[in-house]
């Protein structure tokens, strides 16, 4: 425990001084390795590194990334949120339903919840405006729908999350759909009381004509979804391959059907994702590392060992785990809470008899509370670059989205067949 006190001290320190993540990740884990492992070979540490990413389940990670680059930059998002809007548009709360639906949909394509806000944000935004939507709730709606990304599969997170844990990916995923759902339905709860409270009116309701045109328009769209779930859940497509596909497919749409990809876009494209990915690998680097020496002190055991001399069963033990990732969600990026708290933490949780994919979507479902939870939520800073307004308008409109984040959290954590009876049922 020493060892995991002196890794927390140094870490916090660095935090809050200003270094960069990596450095926060990879100077406390030196300095655990000089202090307690002096005699362990210098060449250990280079493979530790190196070894961390070392993984074929990690490459989907990258051709996922700029997969959501292309299609953000591109029709894909806007058709899927016009085929959204098309079906529920017309309701008291249609244009609240939209954006719900509309992040999902891209979600379901991009896998990352900071490329669902500059996706949709600037598209519906207007539109929420012109329905009647108070700003303080427009904006507490765009950010947390885009929580969903995070759920609904493709998710980068339920990815890194099974590299590290040895989970099945495509569990995670299919238990990540009734998570996301459970999330949305919440978030369409508030926005019908919100529709009603203010007065909005319905639309105009759509026609089933104008629904066909719309339906046409987002064809190409909706077959990114079809081809990555329906590959991986039929066995056809490794999550890697379909995240490999994901690219080809959204380069094959966006530039020789809707042609709004030329060469010198693709590059820059290209070079944003590629910044992006290496970000993401240097983390997973450096979060090897730290795990290599938590795992060599056997941090997990004493965890263990203190939560078995307390008496505390799954219910404390989890919400222990509430509390951790919460508090570390609002200083961390998503890929730096996995790298910290899953290496001690997850040993404790299979000790304890908690299921992998139903640990995974509290992980996860923790993690995306905190990219909309002030001071450092990313998605927060996201939207506030995309609409062009100040980050505290965007942080005032999240507050009550947040309590209803919090009361699915606590439903999801303590009623596991939410995220267990489709993994199941489906994969057995």
């Amino acid at each position: 425990m020493i060892i995991l006190l002196l890794i927390i001290a140094v870490a916090v320190v660095m935090l809050v001084t200003g270094f960069e993540m990596f450095l926060v990740l990879g100077v406390p884990a030196l300095m655990v390795k000089e202090a307690f492992y002096a005699s362990l070979p210098d060449p250990v540490i280079s493979q530790k590194i190196l070894g961390g990413i070392n993984h074929t389940t990690l490459l989907a990670v990258p051709f996922f990334i700029l997969a959501a680059e292309l299609m953000g930059e591109g029709q894909i998002a806007r058709r899927l949120t016009g085929l959204v809007k098309a079906f529920v548009g017309h309701l008291r709360a249609g244009m609240g339903f939209t954006t719900i639906g509309g992040s999902m949909a891209f979600g379901s394509v991009s896998g990352s919840a900071p490329a669902t806000v500059a996706a949709t944000a600037r598209m519906v935004y207007p539109e929420m405006k012109k329905a009647g939507y108070r700003d303080k709730f427009s904006f507490g709606l765009i950010v947390s729908s885009a929580e969903t990304a995070l759920l609904i599969p493709p998710s980068i997170t339920f990815i890194i999350y099974g590299w590290m844990t040895g989970t099945s990916i495509a569990k995670l995923f299919v238990g990540g759909l009734a998570v996301g759902l459970a999330l949305g339905i919440a978030f369409a709860i508030m926005a019908h009381i919100e529709a009603r409270r203010t007065g909005i009116a319905p639309g105009e309701k759509t026609t089933w004509a104008e629904r066909g045109r719309a339906l046409k328009a987002a064809f190409w769209p909706l077959g990114m979804p079809v081809i990555i779930l329906g590959g991986i859940y039929s066995g056809i497509l490794t999550p890697t391959e379909a995240a490999a596909v994901s690219v080809v497919y959204a380069i094959f749409v966006e530039g020789l059907i809707y042609r709004e990809l030329s060469f010198s876009k693709l590059v820059k494209i290209t070079e944003r994702a590629a910044v992006s990915t290496a970000i993401v690998f240097i983390l997973l680097a450096m979060g090897g590392l730290i795990s290599f020496f938590i795992t060599l002190a056997q941090v997990p055991s004493a965890i263990t060992g203190f939560l078995t001399a307390i008496d505390a069963g799954p219910i404390t033990f989890l919400i222990i785990i509430n509390i951790c990732f919460l508090i570390a969600g609002m200083f961390l990026d998503p890929n730096s809470a996995l790298l910290i708290l899953i290496p001690p933490l997850f040993p404790v949780a299979q000790a304890l008899g908690v299921d992998p994919v139903h640990f995974g979507m509290i992980v996860t479902l923790n993690i995306s509370i905190g990219m909309i939870t002030p001071p450092f939520g990313l998605d927060l800073f996201v939207a506030s670059s995309t609409l062009q307004k100040p980050v505290t308008a965007i942080i005032a409109g999240v507050a009550p989205f947040i309590v209803a984040n919090l009361i699915v959290l606590a439903i999801i954590t303590y009623v596991p067949d939410i995220s267990t009876f489709l993994p199941r049922l489906l994969l057995g």
